[in-house]
């Protein structure tokens, strides 16, 4: 779904707790690090307030508040300081309970995707043979075909629901990390720590958890970001096209498509969760940015 960052595995004897916190050290050091963070963190600390915390229902408005605009506006009140949409809805209690539906699905997908991906692609480059081909066949497969295309068949098909979404997404977000995966156990497998684990006696599936799975850290921590980031956009497409999170319930992109007739009046009901989505996919892909020139900076210098 994202292209492959260039980044290969770190050595397990730098992988520990020291080697974490010079990482996080750096990170903090970075300024574009530093604001991704930043916009990340309280994104976050939206999708985990409560509902009863917001000023108004995200999902009830008043017909009489109709496109109020918001307080930086002439007209605003401080009510509601963003403003309200067509049905008098509060935008700002909107976007907030929007990044708990957006924020969930996409890192419940990435999740899914994680799992099935490292778990395909691990197994196929530690086994190879004519599995470890057909998995990657299957992955070239994937990442040739147009995703939106697949998702909005399948969304069709199955019904538009938050379950739906997730799994949906998921399941299609798995590729780019069984090819990454692959590659750099390929790279690994070979190393003379897995020798010695074999000799001892060790079992295939320790070997691959104790020794080859930690190595991976760094590529899978990067790839898991640009992932992220790539599915907040289809997640909000998807919502914007009416197959994602379904009303009364908001979500940013849903939101867009509400309010695009309006752009030219009332333009903060769809211009308001566009920046929403565009600062949630700038910070993910710039913390990705910055965590592979800090755990790569030999591929950074190249």
């Amino acid at each position: 779904m994202s292209g492959q960052p260039m980044l290969g595995p770190i050595d397990v004897t730098k992988a520990g707790g020291g080697h974490r916190l010079r990482v996080v050290k750096q990170l903090l050091r970075r300024r574009p690090a530093a604001f991704s963070g930043a916009i990340i963190g309280v994104l976050l600390l939206f999708a985990l307030t409560p509902v009863s915390w917001l000023p108004h229902s995200p999902t009830g408005g008043d017909q009489r508040l109709t496109f109020q605009p918001p307080i930086f506006l002439d007209g605003g009140k401080s009510d509601h300081l963003l403003g309200t949409d067509l049905l008098g809805r509060d935008i700002l209690s909107m976007l907030v309970a929007g990044a708990r539906y957006t924020l969930g699905i996409v890192i419940a997908a990435a999740l899914i995707g994680l799992l099935v991906g490292v778990t395909l692609g691990l197994t196929a480059a530690y086994f190879q043979g004519w599995y470890g081909s057909l998995v990657m066949r299957l992955a070239d497969v994937q990442l040739a075909f147009p995703v939106m295309v697949l998702l909005i068949a399948v969304v069709a098909a199955f019904g538009a629901s938050v379950l739906n979404l997730i799994l949906i997404l998921g399941i299609t977000a798995w590729a780019p990390y069984a090819r990454v995966v692959y590659t750099s156990t390929l790279a690994l497998k070979e190393r003379e720590f897995v020798e010695a684990a074999r000799a001892s006696g060790l079992t295939h599936t320790k070997i691959m958890v104790r020794h080859l799975l930690p190595n991976l850290a760094s590529v899978l921590v990067v790839l898991v970001t640009f992932e992220l980031a790539q599915l907040v956009l289809v997640e909000s497409a998807l919502s914007f096209l009416g197959l994602g999170v379904q009303p009364p319930n908001p979500s940013w992109g849903a939101m867009i498509a509400d309010g695009r007739q309006f752009l030219y009046g009332q333009w903060w009901a769809s211009a308001l969760p566009g920046l929403f989505i565009a600062l949630a996919v700038l910070a993910f892909s710039l913390l990705g940015d910055e965590l592979r020139d800090v755990l790569d900076p030999e591929g950074r210098e190249s």
